[in-house]
C-alpha cells in the first residue's frame, strides 16, 4: 500500500459519458492523492455513481482519461480488482448465506487476502458469523459490505453512498471505520450527498452538479472561499417573502426552506440586528435563530441558485 502523499493513486481528466439523449458526465476532472479520504459530493443524478463505476472498470467512457492505480479500468479490469475494494450502492446476497460463508467466498476471487477474523472483529460482525445474510439488519448488512470490500486488503476503497438509508447511530458507526481508513493511511473515494459526511470525512471534496465538477478543495477552502458570511436560521410566526429579507443591511442572500428562511449576513450582529427591526415594524414574530458558520451546502447554493436536496 503505497503512503507517499504527492502520489496520485485516481486521475480522472475530461471525463464523459451519455445515456441517450442524458449527458450525465461533461468533462469530469479531479486527482486522488495517496492516504486521503476523497468525497464527490452532490445530489442524486449528479454523476457521482457514473463516475465511480468508471473508475471500478464497470462502464465505459465516452471519452476523457481515466487512470486508477496506474491502470486503465476499461483496458485492465481484472487486475484492477486485485487492488481495490468496492462497496456498492446497494448489496445483494443469498438470503441464506452466512456471514463467514460470504467472506470467505470474496475472499477466494483475490491472490491475496485479509484474516476473516480480522474482518469479523473489526466490523463488529463477530457474533453475527453464523447469520443468514436475510436475519441482519441493515446496519449490520452495510458492515458487511465494507467488509467485502476490504477482504483483499485493497490499496483503494471505493464506497457509493455508504451510509444512505441508515439511522443516525449506524452512521456514526460507519463515519468511525471509514476514519479508520486515513488513519492506515488506505485511500479512499467516498460517494454521498450528505453535507455532514464530506464535510466529517473527506480530506477534500469534488462538489459535482449536473455531470460536471464545480469545485474542488478541502472543505475549509471550499467553506472561505465562499464569501457569504455567517449563516442565521430564521423561523418566524408568519411568513414574509424572501426577496425582502434579502433587502435587510448586510444580508447577502435569503433562501426559504422547510418553514426556515436560510440568511447570509456580513458581519452578522448587523444582519441580526436589522432582522429584529424589519420583524418589529411589520409587527412579526421571531420564534427561533440558528447561528452557525458557512457550511458546504452554503457553496452549493451560491454555486447553482438551489439546495442539494432539491437539486
Amino acid at each position: 500500500m503505497t503512503n507517499d502523499a504527492n502520489s496520485a493513486v485516481v486521475r480522472v481528466e475530461g471525463l464523459r459519458k451519455r445515456y441517450g439523449d442524458v449527458e450525465a458526465l461533461r468533462g469530469v476532472t479531479f486527482e486522488i492523492r495517496a492516504g486521503e479520504v476523497f468525497g464527490l459530493l452532490g445530489p442524486n443524478g449528479a454523476g457521482k455513481t457514473t463516475t465511480i463505476e468508471i473508475l471500478e472498470g464497470l462502464r465505459q467512457p465516452d471519452g476523457g482519461t481515466v487512470t486508477v492505480c496506474g491502470m486503465d479500468p476499461a483496458r485492465e479490469p481484472n487486475a484492477l480488482k486485485q487492488r481495490i475494494g468496492v462497496q456498492l450502492q446497494a448489496t445483494v446476497l443469498p438470503d441464506k448465506i452466512r456471514v463467514e460463508e460470504a467472506l470467505a467466498l470474496y475472499a477466494g476471487f483475490y491472490q491475496q487476502s485479509a484474516s476473516l477474523e480480522m474482518l469479523l472483529s473489526r466490523f463488529g460482525l463477530a457474533e453475527k458469523r453464523r447469520a443468514f445474510f436475510e436475519r441482519l439488519s441493515g446496519g449490520q448488512k452495510q458492515r458487511l459490505a465494507l467488509a467485502l470490500a476490504m477482504v483483499n486488503n485493497p490499496e483503494l476503497v471505493l464506497l457509493d453512498e455508504p451510509t444512505v438509508g441508515l439511522d443516525a447511530q449506524v452512521r456514526r458507526d460507519i463515519y468511525e471505520l471509514i476514519e479508520r481508513f486515513r488513519e492506515e493511511h488506505r485511500t479512499t473515494l467516498l460517494t454521498t450527498h450528505y453535507i455532514e459526511e464530506a464535510e466529517r470525512l473527506c480530506d477534500r471534496v469534488a462538489i459535482v452538479d449536473r455531470g460536471q465538477v464545480i469545485a474542488l478543495g478541502t472543505p475549509r477552502e471550499l467553506v472561505r472561499s465562499s464569501g457569504k458570511g455567517t449563516r442565521l436560521e430564521v423561523t418566524l410566526a408568519q411568513p414574509v417573502a424572501p426577496e425582502r429579507l434579502k433587502q435587510l443591511e448586510a444580508v447577502s442572500d435569503c433562501l426559504e426552506a422547510g418553514g426556515k428562511y436560510i440568511l447570509h449576513a456580513q458581519p452578522p450582529a448587523t444582519g441580526v440586528a436589522a432582522l429584529l427591526r424589519f420583524l418589529e415594524a411589520e409587527r412579526n414574530t421571531l420564534l427561533d435563530l440558528h447561528i452557525a458558520p458557512p457550511t458546504l451546502e452554503d457553496v452549493f447554493v451560491e454555486m447553482t441558485g438551489r439546495r442539494m436536496e432539491d437539486a
